[in-house]
């Protein structure tokens, strides 16, 4: 049985896992340009490689308190349906195996919204992980982020900066 490869990173004190075959790329983050009247989760726009796209903060999708960018955090720019969001989480720093053995069902203590974009927990070693589904995650925000992403002609003068209180 051959395993699937993941990106980890952690929100509030618990690793998640993606499939690594929907992230683009990660990097570090300073700047978030707030946007009028987007959801409490989504903390603005920020440019990453050519395309302005949305940043969502994981912290507060999950219903966590915010905490500040610091050197640790990192946007996991992620592909879904033909579009490119950001997801701000406070670390990622590791690329694994795991075997499908490894990933069991959320069972029945998990209800309600975050339920829907849970794949499974992953027990691998004396860690547990929890593993998301992007699509039912970025899903589940359709209304709060951008179908496709935004070409910006070159990357200089975008002039974002920090707005955060």
């Amino acid at each position: 049985m051959t395993a699937d490869n993941y990106i980890l990173f952690s929100v509030a004190g618990t690793s998640y896992a993606l499939p690594s075959q929907h992230v683009a790329h990660v990097e570090m983050i300073d700047q978030v340009t707030r946007v009028p009247n987007a959801p409490a989760f989504v903390d603005g726009v920020v440019f990453s490689r050519g395309q302005i796209v949305p940043a969502i903060n994981m912290r507060a999708r999950f219903g966590f308190e915010r905490a500040p960018l610091d050197m640790s955090s990192r946007l996991l720019v992620v592909q879904s349906k033909g579009r490119s969001v950001g997801l701000l989480v406070d670390a990622c720093r590791e690329f694994l195996n795991v075997p499908p053995s490894s990933i069991h069902p959320p069972g029945e203590a998990l209800s309600g919204l975050s339920a829907q974009y849970i794949d499974g927990v992953a027990s691998v070693g004396d860690r547990l992980i929890v593993v998301l589904g992007l699509d039912r995650l970025l899903g589940s925000t359709e209304h709060a982020v951008s179908t496709r992403p935004q070409e910006h002609a070159s990357g200089e003068g975008h002039g974002y900066t920090e707005t955060r209180n």
